[in-house]
C-alpha cells in the first residue's frame, strides 16, 4: 500500500489529528514565551544576585542532564504514537547503561554506544512481544520490564566486572572518553558576555554559551534526534501509517497497515532510544557503569512527553526544564534554588492575573494565595534545606504536569487493546 502523505489524499484514513485539540502555539509565539521567562529569569538574578542560575556551566551542566532525560521521553514517544505505553524506559535505560559500558571499556565508546543501543533495543522487543502479541497489559508489561533490567544487570555485573581493574560487582571498569567539541572564539565571547552581568543579553549568552561549550559528540546527536523524529513521524508516509496505528488501529488495518509489524518498530526504536540514553550516563555523564545511576529518569523521561503533549518539541523543552532543575544540584544548589523561589511566586502571580482575566475568579485566588506563600518563605529565609534541593527536579515534575494537565491529548489508541481483525 502508497501511504498518503497529504490531508487530500482518499485513501488516508480518518483520524483525529495528532496535535492537541486545543490552540497550537505558533513558533514566534513559543519563542516570544520563551524570551519572556528568559527575561524574567534575568529580574530575578539581578534582584537576588543568585548568578549561577544562568551563568554558562549551569546551562552547560542542564544541557548533559536534559539528554537522557529526553532521549528516554523520545522513546516513549516512538512507542505511545504507535498505540503503545512504555512504561519500561527505565528498565530499557538501565539495559543500555549496562550494555553500553561493557562493551564500552572491552572496544571502545562508539561500540558501547551500538551496543548499548541493541540492549535497550532488546527490551523494547521484549515489551512489544509481550503487549501487541500477547494482548498484556502496557503498564504490568512495562513494570516487568523495569524489574527484570534491574535483576539482570545486578546477577551479570559480578561476573563481568569483577577482576578488572577499577571494576567491582557494581560498577564497571572506566570507559574511554568520546571527547567533547568547544566552538573556538564563541564559546569565549559568551562566556564574557555573560560574565558582565547585563539584564538579558547576558542571560541569553550564558544560554547560547552552554550549548557551544565542552559539548559532547553524542549530545549533537541526541538533539539531531529531536527534528529528526519529527520529520519522520510528521512528514513521510511510514510515520503517518505508524501514528495511524496509535489513533485507529481499526481503520489503518482497513487501509492495508500492518498494524502489528508498526507498533513492533515503534517500540524497539524507542527501547533503542532510552538505551542510547543509557548509554550517555554510562559514557559520557560518568565513564563508567554504576547500579542505579539512571535515577528513576525513565519516568522523568515519559513525564517530559507528557508535558510536551506527545510532541518532540516540546518534548525539548520538558527535557530542558527538568535537566535545568537537576543541575541545580551540582552547582549552588542552595542559593540558586532559594533565588527560584522568587522566581515561582512570579510566575504565579503572573498566572493569577491570567485567570483572572479569564474571569476564573476561585482559580485566580488559590493561586495567588498560593504565590503568596512561596513569596513569604523567599523572604523569611537565606537558604533552602539541601532535601529541598534534591528533591526540587521532582518537584517541578509533578507541578508541571499538574499545571499543564488541562491541555493534554493523547493518541486516541494509546494503551488499548488491538487484535488483528478486530475491525471485520
Amino acid at each position: 500500500m502508497t501511504a498518503p502523505t497529504s490531508a487530500t489524499d482518499v485513501n488516508q484514513p480518518t483520524l483525529t489529528p495528532a496535535a492537541p485539540t486545543g490552540r497550537r502555539l505558533s513558533l514566534p509565539v513559543l519563542l516570544l514565551l520563551i524570551a519572556g521567562a528568559l527575561a524574567l529569569t534575568s529580574i530575578v538574578r539581578i534582584i537576588t544576585g543568585a548568578d549561577g542560575i544562568t551563568n554558562v556551566s549551569q546551562m552547560s551542566t542542564a544541557l548533559q542532564l536534559a539528554v537522557p532525560i529526553g532521549l528516554a521521553g523520545l522513546g516513549g514517544l516512538w512507542a505511545e504514537r504507535a498505540g503503545v505505553v512504555n512504561i519500561g524506559l527505565e528498565g530499557m535505560m538501565i539495559f543500555g547503561t549496562w550494555f553500553g559500558a561493557w562493551a564500552g571499556f572491552q572496544w571502545g565508546p562508539w561500540t558501547g554506544i551500538l551496543v548499548g543501543l541493541a540492549g535497550g533495543a532488546i527490551g523494547g522487543l521484549l515489551h512489544a512481544l509481550v503487549t501487541v502479541t500477547f494482548n498484556v497489559n502496557h503498564i504490568v508489561s512495562g513494570v516487568a520490564i523495569n524489574i527484570l533490567a534491574l535483576g539482570i544487570t545486578r546477577y551479570l555485573a559480578p561476573l563481568a566486572f569483577e577482576g578488572h581493574q577499577g571494576g567491582s560487582a557494581k560498577q564497571s571498569p572506566p570507559v574511554e572518553s568520546l571527547g567533547h567539541f568547544t566552538v573556538p572564539g564563541l564559546s569565549d565571547w559568551l562566556r564574557d558576555l555573560n560574565a558582565k552581568g547585563w539584564f538579558f543579553v547576558s542571560d541569553l549568552a550564558g544560554l547560547l554559551g552552554g550549548l557551544v561549550t565542552n559539548v559532547s559528540w553524542l549530545t549533537l546527536i541526541a538533539v539531531a534526534l529531536i527534528p529528526g523524529t519529527w520529520y519522520v513521524l510528521w512528514r513521510t508516509p511510514f510515520g503517518l501509517r505508524l501514528r495511524s496505528c496509535g489513533e485507529n488501529p481499526i481503520a489503518a488495518e482497513s487501509l492495508g497497515v500492518n498494524v502489528y509489524k508498526y507498533k513492533y518498530i515503534a517500540v524497539i526504536i524507542s527501547g533503542a532510544l532510552a538505551g542510547l540514553g543509557g548509554v550517555f550516563l554510562s559514557i559520557v555523564a560518568n565513564p563508567f557503569y554504576l547500579e542505579g545511576q539512571t535515577s528513576g529518569r525513565g519516568y522523568i523521561g515519559l513525564a517530559a512527553m507528557i508535558f510536551g503533549n506527545w510532541m518532540p518539541g516540546g518534548l525539548a523543552i520538558g527535557a530542558g526544564l527538568f535537566g535545568y532543575t537537576d543541575s541545580l544540584n551540582l552547582r549552588g544548589g542552595s542559593e540558586n534554588v532559594h533565588a527560584l523561589l522568587l522566581l515561582g511566586a512570579l510566575l504565579l502571580l503572573i498566572g493569577a492575573i491570567w485567570l483572572a482575566v479569564r474571569k476564573k475568579y476561585v482559580h485566580a485566588v488559590i493561586t495567588l494565595i498560593v504565590g503568596a506563600g512561596v513569596f513569604a518563605w523567599y523572604a523569611g529565609t537565606n537558604e533552602v534545606p539541601n532535601q529541598v534541593v534534591s528533591a526540587t527536579p521532582y518537584v517541578i515534575t509533578l507541578l508541571v504536569l499538574a499545571l499543564s494537565a488541562q491541555r493534554l491529548r493523547m493518541p486516541k489508541a494509546d494503551g488499548l487493546p488491538y487484535r488483528k481483525g478486530q475491525g471485520k
